[in-house]
């Protein structure tokens, strides 16, 4: 069951030894005053390479240290001249382009709260998270102004060529480590998407990238999606004096052409997830062969790394990939690690500084081979939220007691690794995102052909999994295949490009709950007993 992984360091005779060195040397250094956007973007020499940047055409932009920093503090000098103060917040709705690093960080730089804002997302999603945090800048490209037509505050281009002739110089707030800096917008089962706040000293508790990535001086770094959804795989390694390599396809994932650069530019470490992976082995299943790489540790997670993609990745490119685990609210909380052997298939263990136990119902640590709930103890290390965006209740009920417990199921075995089981509440986690079904449904509901829906996760063998909804129609409309794709389509278009439901199933009564809540786990049941006979005409698409 246990796979090694060649270490970098360690005693060979003990193969257990390592992780405990890690354990015992490490210690949280937080000062008192803190500013992440100093800290990451001012303690490197100008010359030094930040970022690389490639399309599927082949062209390329290198991206110093003087550039970021110089643009940083031209946009933060831009945000105070219309009156940016500490504590206001400002959105970013940027995809990953040359100067969005600099954004993120010159809003930083005036101490203002930075909110991230995915282009993946449909216009009301968007719409709600700026309404719901009170933003009073948004920033964005002039590709996207349209989408911005409904913001009643201020809109900022940053393709506006004024930003670029003002003087880069500002002087960044001074900032205490407990300050907010972010917000990040994540799905629950139940109500609208909340708002989690993290302080500044939130980027000093990433530990992963010292201690599942050993990023040094000079890496090249390839981390797989969205920054929106975490910065830290962006900051994380720009702090770490790693150099980020951007790949930009045509349209939607090119396994190929990312390969390639990778290759071309010497990726020494990256960040995937197992749906990246699947449809990597799916589309090259010969990767290794076509593009060798000099890649040193490959770390996973969002979703579970099963053994075979483990196996996979390890024949063709002589690497076993590290699963590591965590959620919105605080990761990683568990993890393996260079020079520590991997258990395929085991989330690993505890980060060294992370204080994590598996709990029951009572908050009682159970033994080891129990399932329980995966828990970090509070405010035990610089990640630990603030709380979530103007929920004072949601924040007591989630952060003030003395654990946080994540809604993850997991067994821990003898020598300390975790073993993932499932979600205890619904969430969806679908090729690396997390979906609420509430979310989902709430679009669904907007169809006129749809009087109810009901949104679950099922196994899907590229994605993890899929989106699947649960129709009730309003009378005057029949079920069939035409209609279930005009319904996904519709999720789609209004929604989100990744979390609207990859097939649609029409039934006559929803299950239902005596408070009358949709019961998702007799959904996903009823799926399993009738997934071996599918009904075409009630059926509908699956992508």
């Amino acid at each position: 069951m246990t796979t090694g992984v060649t270490p970098h360091t360690g005693d060979a005779a003990d193969v257990h030894s390592t992780y405990r060195g890690l354990v015992a040397e490490h210690r949280w250094n937080v000062p008192a005053r803190y500013n992440m956007a100093a800290d990451v973007a001012d303690r490197h020499p100008g010359d030094a390479l930040a970022l690389i940047f490639e399309d599927h055409t082949g062209h390329t932009e290198h991206v110093d240290w003087q550039q970021i920093q110089d643009r940083s503090q031209q946009i933060a000098a831009r945000l105070h001249g219309l009156g940016v103060r500490k504590g206001d917040r400002v959105a970013v709705l940027l995809p990953q382009r040359t100067d969005t690093p600099a954004t993120y960080l010159g809003v930083l730089r005036t101490g203002a709260v930075l909110v991230t804002m995915s282009l993946l997302w449909a216009d009301d999603p968007i719409r709600y998270r700026l309404a719901d945090c009170g933003a009073t800048v948004l920033v964005t490209e002039s590709a996207a102004l349209a989408r911005t037509r409904d913001f009643t505050g201020t809109v900022v281009d940053v393709d506006d060529p004024a930003i670029g002739a003002l003087p880069p110089v500002f002087e960044t707030a001074d900032t205490a480590a407990d300050d907010p800096a972010l917000i990040f917008y994540t799905s629950g089962t139940t109500g609208a998407a909340k708002g989690i706040v993290h302080a500044h000293r939130t980027l000093l508790g990433h530990n992963e990238f010292r201690y599942c990535h050993d990023l040094r001086p000079g890496d090249v770094f390839y981390g797989a999606g969205d920054w929106a959804w975490s910065m830290a795989k962006l900051m994380g390694p720009l702090r770490a004096g790693a150099v980020h390599l951007v790949y930009r396809p045509a349209a939607g994932f090119d396994p190929d052409g990312l390969l390639a650069a990778m290759s071309r530019h010497r990726v020494t470490t990256a960040l995937v997830n197992p749906t990246f992976l699947r449809k990597m082995r799916q589309d090259v299943p010969d990767a290794g062969r076509r593009h060798p790489q000099s890649l040193r540790v490959v770390c996973c997670s969002n979703e579970p790394l099963t053994p075979d993609l483990i196996d996979w990745f390890r024949e063709q490119f002589g690497v076993t990939p590290l699963d590591y685990y965590g959620s919105t609210e605080s990761y990683p909380l568990i993890g393996n690690f260079p020079g520590v052997p991997v258990k395929a298939g085991s989330m690993g263990r505890r980060m060294p500084g992370w204080d994590v136990a598996l709990l029951d119902e009572d908050d009682r640590e159970v033994p080891v081979g129990t399932p329980g709930e995966i828990a970090l103890r509070a405010d035990s290390n610089p990640q630990y939220p603030l709380g979530y965006w103007n929920r004072p209740e949601a924040s007591a009920e989630a952060f003030g007691g003395p654990w946080y417990r994540t809604k993850d199921q997991a067994v821990m075995d003898e020598d300390g690794y975790f073993w993932f089981l499932g979600r205890t509440d619904d969430v969806i986690k679908t090729s690396g995102y997390r979906v609420g079904p509430y979310e989902v449904e709430d679009v669904l509901r907007r169809h006129p052909a749809v009087a109810e829906a009901g949104v679950v996760g099922v196994p899907d063998p590229v994605r993890g999994q899929a989106v699947k909804a649960w129709i009730e129609l309003n009378p005057g409309h029949e079920p069939g295949p035409a209609l279930a794709r005009e319904i996904t389509g519709f999720a789609r278009d209004t929604y989100s490009r990744f979390a609207y439901p990859r097939s649609v199933e029409f039934v006559d009564r929803l299950p239902r709950s005596a408070t009358g809540k949709i019961q998702r786990a007799v959904l996903r049941a009823r799926d399993d007993q009738a997934d071996s006979a599918e009904r075409p005409d009630q059926r509908g698409p699956r992508t």
